[in-house]
């Protein structure tokens, strides 16, 4: 048997957006969350990604319509008890993966895939707090997750090829990419990403040049079509700095993978980027 129904955990950004491209796929889709205000939210999200959707003429309104009825939501996860996928999207804190993925082992089913959308927590440190470590894996979604095509699949010590190969097949009906890798500190994305924009603070930090000629020749030089420091805003700087000491931590304290003190202390003054409304750019 495939996967048919899909459970995910988390309503936010991430999860609203796993959970509509999942049910576009035709999958049965439980969204849960602790709040029901957050699971309205996060339906209101999708709602309005797939008006904007069908605005372009890229889906009638009644594949719109029979999408959003394929969406179930709850703020209990024993409701995940009979999904064949779990997808957890929560946020990025260890101790709060573990003891939901060793939860989640309790109610779902014994076949059931728990999947990680983490961009940078160990998934066979995620696969040591369930008793299935070879059923667990990363599904990595790019943000946002309607539009971004890839899948960073990331494969634990332990994950059998048959989960790899179900997981890879439920992306490619979501329409997506699925890229594998195995489990590493930053896994390939945020290996290469994240030290690339610290390396740009740096460049800041040093007096090389300002944020805008940073961006610039980046961008035209490159190729690149947003440039490292408006990136790391739309990311999050908390979010660089998380992943940062992650890859620090993980490879041993390398001083490459060292994050700059210019993060560090826009992140200790509440500069996130877009989010906060400042970073290396004042956003409105």
């Amino acid at each position: 048997m495939g996967i048919q129904r899909i459970a995910v955990l988390g309503s936010g950004q991430m999860g609203n957006g796993i959970a509509q491209v999942a049910a576009c796929a035709g999958y049965d889709v439980v969204m849960i969350d602790i709040q029901q205000e957050f699971l309205d939210k996060g339906l209101a999200s999708i709602e309005n990604s797939l008006a904007r959707v069908v605005k372009k003429d890229r889906m009638t309104e009644e594949q719109a319509n029979a999408a959003i009825a394929q969406i179930t939501t709850s703020i209990d996860k024993a409701a995940a008890a009979d999904a064949d996928l779990v997808v957890e999207a929560i946020p990025e804190i260890p101790e709060l993966k573990f003891s939901t993925f060793a939860e989640l082992d309790q109610i779902c089913k014994p076949e059931a895939i728990l999947a990680s959308n983490t961009s940078s927590i160990s998934i066979n440190a995620i696969a040591d707090a369930t008793n299935r470590p070879e059923r667990v894996i990363g599904m990595h979604f790019m943000n946002p997750v309607p539009v971004m095509k890839l899948v960073e699949i990331i494969n634990g010590r332990d994950t059998t090829p048959e989960v790899t190969a179900l997981v890879v097949e439920a992306s490619e009906c979501m329409g997506k990419v699925p890229l594998a890798c195995n489990d590493s500190p930053g896994f390939v994305s945020n290996r290469i990403l994240c030290p690339m924009i610290n390396e740009a603070i740096l460049a800041l930090q040093e007096g090389v040049a300002e944020p805008e000629a940073i961006d610039g020749i980046m961008k035209l030089g490159m190729n690149h079509p947003i440039g490292p420091l408006a990136l790391a805003d739309l990311i999050g700087l908390d979010t660089i700095l998380h992943i940062m000491n992650v890859l620090h931590e993980g490879f041993n304290g390398d001083p490459k993978y060292a994050p700059s003190q210019l993060l560090q202390d826009m992140v200790a003054e509440g500069k996130f980027g877009r989010k906060s409304g400042s970073g290396f750019y004042i956003y409105s």
